[in-house]
């Protein structure tokens, strides 16, 4: 995956950067991946499908559990694939190769990630507002991500880690949430994601501790 300097994201960022409501601070990224592979990109796209095809191969269709009739088709694999390789781009220090399956959740539309936006962003869209004279964050956002991904024709995925897998639980997050834009046709990935923290661990006073994967089939429950 090959990061993409967008320089409408800027601002947004920049915003993002540290947002101070009450004894909390709001943080969050935008970002944008081509689905080139690059550097180990290729090897770790290899292994993951020959790891899904194996699994595949040890699983039921009649079985309700499971994944199959998504994992079947290749381009589904493939989107399960970028999503992955996405996520080792955004956190290099940490190891998603072995991600659940059932951690990434298919957004029907677009209302679907605008309800999380205005539950959790609201204090922040109205300081978004006050900072540019009365100006909609939701708006704008939308104005933007359709200008980079077009998102008529994307696929909106959230993801979902269990708590002693998401990285931004060990740094002391109140909250978090991320969310993936997908469009096969431009073969690009956009990531959103926005996390809560105390303003102590905001300045730094609490440490992030060290990952663990959680064991298990990774390919259970996946919904795509």
């Amino acid at each position: 995956m090959k990061f993409l300097d967008i320089v409408p994201f800027q601002s947004i960022n920049n915003f993002l950067n540290h947002v101070c409501v009450g004894e909390c601070a709001i943080q969050g990224k935008i970002e944008a991946y081509s689905c080139k592979h690059a550097g180990t990109d290729k090897k770790l796209s290899l292994s993951l499908e020959h790891e899904i095809l194996d699994y595949l191969g040890r699983s039921s269709d009649s079985d309700p559990s499971s994944p199959f009739q998504f994992l079947s088709t290749r381009s589904s694999r493939k989107t399960l694939i970028y999503l992955i390789l996405t996520l080792n781009q955004i956190y290099p220090d940490y190891d998603f190769s072995a991600v659940q399956a059932q951690n990434f959740f298919r957004e029907e539309v677009w209302n679907s990630f605008k309800q999380i936006f205005e539950t959790y962003l609201f204090e922040t869209s109205k300081e978004w507002s006050e900072a540019n004279g009365g100006s909609s964050f939701l708006e704008n956002l939308y104005k933007i991500l359709d200008e980079v991904i077009k998102l008529p024709e994307c696929e909106i995925y959230s993801f979902n880690p269990d708590s002693d897998g998401d990285p931004f639980m060990e740094q002391g997050a109140i909250w978090s949430f991320s969310f993936f834009f997908y469009n096969r046709k431009l073969k690009r990935v956009v990531s959103f994601r926005c996390w809560c923290l105390s303003n102590l661990a905001a300045d730094g006073f609490l440490t992030a501790g060290p990952y663990e994967e959680e064991d298990g089939d990774i390919f259970n429950d996946m919904d795509m």
